[in-house]
């Protein structure tokens, strides 16, 4: 399997395509990582330096990879954060190429808008893009549960009206979804749910919360969700994969007290976790 992945990068720690290509590797896909940022490290740390690429210097990459032959050879197109949506709509150029040169490629969209507590922390205009064009786009999205209710333009407090917002975005034009980092007023204070859906139905999993704050799990977690699906075709146990595998990442990142997710250090979760959760099937 190949994968282009548009996203941005730091050179310490594990965000974006530092953190989505590895694991994706690991479990043997061939990744073209495209970065649309580089960055010595990730912005929560209050300092950071590097640059911001530009919209061309993407369609350029992107029209270098093209000139060797082997778009058609591309199974999918994963993006994260988008800088801008100049930057969103030379990913959707990037989607739209490779579609052409291979028509049964897919395209999976995380939509980086922001989060419960933070609120939006893109810039100006990228929730917009994300609604009408990116996400319309995508065959498969992995919004957490604020992006959700944006999307969808309804809450998401209770199961049943989660179901509902995952029709709207459904509607919106992506076949399969998954939402992380969900709590429902059925989800108990000591765990976190993930919730899958597409034409086969809408499952559930949960799994205990763990004592800690990083970033980049939800970037780990789209890439090898988009992998496992695209390998199985069976988005119960995409979820249950891809889940399991972060959840042995981000428990032993919690054992080390690191900040970085230990992606190297913990990279077995990826091809054999060390707890495997399962998804249940929830019926209207």
């Amino acid at each position: 399997m190949n994968l282009l992945s548009i996203q941005s990068h730091v050179a310490y720690g594990h965000v974006g395509n530092a953190a989505a290509v590895f694991p994706l590797q690991r479990i043997g896909v061939e990744v073209w990582p495209v970065h649309t940022v580089q960055f010595s490290n990730h912005t929560g740390y209050g300092a950071w330096r590097g640059q911001v690429f530009d919209a061309a210097m993407i369609r350029d990459v992107v029209a270098g990879i093209g000139q060797r032959g082997v778009l058609a050879e591309c199974d999918g197109v994963l993006s994260g954060y988008m800088g801008g949506a100049d930057i969103g709509g030379a990913i959707l150029d990037a989607v739209a190429a490779v579609k052409r040169a291979n028509p049964a490629a897919r395209y999976c969209c995380d939509p980086v808008i922001g989060d419960v507590g933070r609120g939006i922390f893109v810039r100006e205009g990228i929730p917009e893009f994300m609604k009408a064009k990116a996400v319309p786009a995508a065959d498969i999205v992995t919004p957490n549960q604020f992006e959700l209710d944006y999307l969808s333009g309804r809450g998401s407090a209770t199961l049943a009206t989660a179901r509902d917002a995952l029709k709207a975005v459904h509607d919106l034009g992506p076949r399969a979804i998954l939402v992380t980092s969900l709590h429902t007023d059925e989800t108990p204070d000591d765990a976190i749910d993930l919730m899958a859906s597409d034409d086969s139905g809408v499952f559930r999993l949960r799994t205990p919360k763990l004592p800690l704050s990083v970033n980049g799990a939800g970037d780990a977690i789209a890439a090898l969700f988009f992998a496992h699906y695209l390998r199985t075709g069976d988005i119960a146990r995409a979820l249950a994969q891809a889940a399991s595998s972060i959840f042995g990442v981000l428990s032993k990142t919690a054992e080390a007290g690191a900040r970085e997710i230990q992606i190297i250090a913990a990279q077995d979760e990826f091809v054999s976790s060390s707890r495997m959760f399962e998804a249940e099937e929830i019926r209207s």
